[in-house]
């Protein structure tokens, strides 16, 4: 049997564990992530999207208002995109045991998953992408990351097969 050069050994083991994120490695960073809390009432943020290359090819600003009913949270969200467009998402998110959330909308395809350790939310959901004239289903893999009481901020990768074709950078402030 042929034995991988060390060389080749390494640059795997590097990228296999480059690619994987793991939400209990946020077990003891601080401060606590708090959905529930950080979003109630008023949160304004703004952020950008890239295409597989890099390239920014929109930016946005979002009023968000966020209610809150025993388990549930309610998050208003009024976008507005550099080319003038507006959008309007309505999330209603409940909380489960152990820092899992479930989330709908109406643009979501299914339901949300999300689990929340230490400063950290990961955040899964299939979304219909409006292209043109056309739909298309992708996932966005959500890491969203609180800074301090006032500040967090979101990577997304957004992705179509397992391919990623964009990502969103997002910023939250209180």
């Amino acid at each position: 049997m042929k034995r991988l050069h060390p060389f080749w050994l390494l640059l795997l083991t590097l990228f296999v564990s480059a690619c994987s994120s793991d939400i209990d490695d946020y077990q003891q960073t601080q401060p606590s992530f708090d959905l529930f809390g950080y979003f109630e009432g008023k949160t304004l943020a703004w952020g950008m999207v890239q295409d597989y290359t890099d390239q920014q090819t929109r930016r946005f600003t979002v009023s968000i208002i966020g209610t809150i009913e025993g388990d549930t949270l309610v998050l208003e969200e009024d976008f507005v995109f550099d080319d003038g467009e507006l959008d309007r998402r309505v999330w209603v998110i409940s909380r489960l045991d152990n820092g899992r959330y479930v989330g709908e909308a109406d643009d979501i395809v299914g339901t949300a998953e999300g689990i929340e350790v230490g400063n950290a939310l990961h955040w899964k959901y299939d979304f219909n992408l409006e292209v043109d004239d056309s739909s298309h289903t992708v996932t966005f893999d959500d890491w969203l990351y609180r800074q301090d009481e006032k500040h967090l901020f979101n990577l997304t990768s957004i992705k179509k097969w397992g391919v990623e074709v964009g990502r969103i950078t997002l910023f939250f402030q209180k």
